[in-house]
């Protein structure tokens, strides 16, 4: 018998809608509405998040093994996504800080040449240098965060609008049910208390169906997203300490 339970757990559910009343049937319409949405977010967030992480440590592997050539990567040459939703934060990092790193060395050379056109040609960067260049990618990270943590909300959005949906469902059909005990004994009056108390469980229990996977896989994805923002900032030092390597002037003295 286990294996039909789900299907006569669909049956009861179909038979509460059948016997609810107008306002019964929205709430339960309600309820898989957001089912539906929680799942489409929750399977696409996790789906986005796998896809992203696997993608980040090939690129980083990649990185290590052509650090010294930092400024002649192409980024093509290094691993990119294979489906176009998936974004590639490590990618954006190194592009920006490789642009950003090229447009100082122009401008230091630059002024260089004018000041001391006698002088050679060699720049390099300075600690302001490097620090405006992270600052400058540091704006590059958050924004990869928020593109990753897009939508989000919609999950604790569901894991609190579920279990109250779910409760208005219970009142109503608790209310219909003494407002039809109150009215009389009829046929149909009982086919209204029986409607009223499959309501009342229905709801309930489709509000905690809807809000206990939301609650897990949001805080599963929190905890996932939060560690891969720790990942990029740790990526981005990585190359600011290659950058620093090859273009920061040695003191002599």
């Amino acid at each position: 018998m286990i294996p039909f339970l789900p299907l006569a757990t669909m049956g009861a559910f179909g038979t509460a809608y059948a016997q609810s009343d107008f306002v019964g049937k929205i709430i339960i319409l309600g309820l898989i509405a957001l089912s539906a949405i929680c799942w489409i977010v929750l399977i696409h967030k996790i789906w986005v998040t796998r896809h992203v992480r696997a993608l980040s440590a090939s690129f980083a592997s990649a990185f290590e093994k052509n650090q010294e050539l930092l400024l002649q990567l192409d980024l093509n040459q290094l691993p990119k996504p294979h489906h176009k939703q998936i974004p590639h934060p490590f990618g954006l990092i190194f592009q920006e800080t490789k642009n950003k790193t090229i447009e100082i060395l122009n401008k230091n050379h630059y002024f260089i040449s004018q000041t001391n056109p006698k002088e050679s040609t060699q720049v390099y960067l300075s600690p302001t240098d490097l620090e405006i260049l992270e600052t400058h990618v540091l704006t590059t990270v958050s924004a990869q965060k928020k593109g990753l943590e897009k939508n989000l909300y919609i999950l604790s959005t569901i894991v609190t609008l579920a279990p109250f949906l779910g409760l208005l469902g219970t009142v109503w059909g608790i209310l219909v049910t003494f407002s039809e005990l109150h009215s009389g004994g009829s046929v149909g009056s009982n086919m209204a208390v029986l409607g009223g108390i499959s309501t009342a469980l229905a709801t309930t229990v489709l509000g905690l169906i809807i809000a206990i996977p939301a609650l897990v896989s949001y805080n599963y994805l929190k905890s996932a997203l939060g560690n891969y923002s720790s990942d990029m900032e740790d990526f981005l030092y990585r190359l600011l300490s290659a950058i620093e390597l090859q273009y920061r002037k040695v003191d002599t003295r």
